[in-house]
């Protein structure tokens, strides 16, 4: 107990020695100083004291050949401290004053990760996400060889099932909130923008359902479109699906939705043509 209690006063009176010399050297100390223990510091992963360090070297030493090595390891300290907006922010400013150097490959890798970091849950503003999947479509397009771009795609895929997973949720919410013309043009999107989507199947059908529940809330000159546009999305499913688990409901809502639309036809009247309308149904809707 003794002993422990010896041990733990000579750490406090070592911390508050280094702290005391810390801030001589902060406030006093010359640029030389402060560069050699900024970078002590930081290879001692103490980064919060690296940094405020950093800081007052990056304004001082600008014109001098330690420049580069203060921005580099600037950006760094704060990517260790999870900090990855102002991350990005140094590390892209690295690559603007020193665009030819042996880490700017590295510098503008790491501005476009910090930003993939800092991509929110699917379910909040995707800005950050939309940066991210720039600078590293950006990345790839610089350094199309670099050894990062197998990375860069698989990071690029993570960030877009993201977003195709917000739009995949948005479009279900107009579904459920009965916002039929609003669920038709977000799922017929998504089939668009996500053409591999593995919700593929799911959407097909939504889609279809979607314009059979449309039609039926239509005013009478506008039903007949619709109905026939169901019936172009059923078959576009059946075919893609059909042996889907969906089929045994799209099959009796595809009947209902054929008496109706044969019931709006006279005696005189041709049938539409579904098949010359069938190209037209899935294009993006802006």
């Amino acid at each position: 107990m003794k002993n422990r209690v010896i041990f733990l006063i000579t750490a406090s009176l070592l911390l508050s020695l280094f702290s005391c010399k810390f801030s001589r050297l902060v406030k006093s100390g010359s640029v030389d100083e402060k560069y050699e223990a900024a970078i002590k510091l930081y290879n001692e992963k103490d980064y919060s004291r690296a940094l405020q360090l950093f800081d007052q070297l990056i304004g001082a030493m600008r014109a001098t050949d330690k420049s580069e090595r203060i921005y580099y390891f600037y950006a760094y300290c704060y990517f260790n401290q999870r900090d990855y907006t102002l991350a990005s922010y140094y590390f892209k400013r690295y690559t603007t004053n020193f665009p030819n150097t042996q880490y700017t490959e590295e510098c503008l890798f790491m501005s476009a990760y910090c930003n993939f970091l800092n991509s929110p849950e699917y379910s909040l503003d995707q800005t950050v996400t939309y940066d991210a999947l720039k600078e590293l479509q950006l990345f790839t397009n610089m350094y199309p060889t670099s050894k990062r771009v197998s990375e860069c795609n698989d990071l690029i895929d993570k960030l877009r099932e993201k977003l195709e997973m917000k739009d995949y949720k948005v479009a279900k919410l107009y579904y459920r909130m009965d916002d039929y013309a609003a669920a038709v043009k977000s799922l017929s999107n998504i089939l668009k923008e996500f053409p591999d989507t593995k919700h593929k199947e799911e959407i097909m059908f939504l889609v279809f359902k979607s314009y059979h529940k449309f039609a039926k809330e239509s005013v009478e000159e506008k039903k007949r479109d619709r109905h026939t546009k169901a019936i172009i999305a059923y078959n576009e499913f059946v075919t893609q699906y059909p042996e889907s688990t969906f089929l045994s409901e799209a099959k009796d809502l595809k009947a209902k939705t054929q008496r109706e639309l044969d019931a709006m036809y006279t005696k005189d009247e041709k049938k539409i043509n579904i098949e010359s309308e069938k190209n037209q149904l899935f294009k993006p809707i802006k």
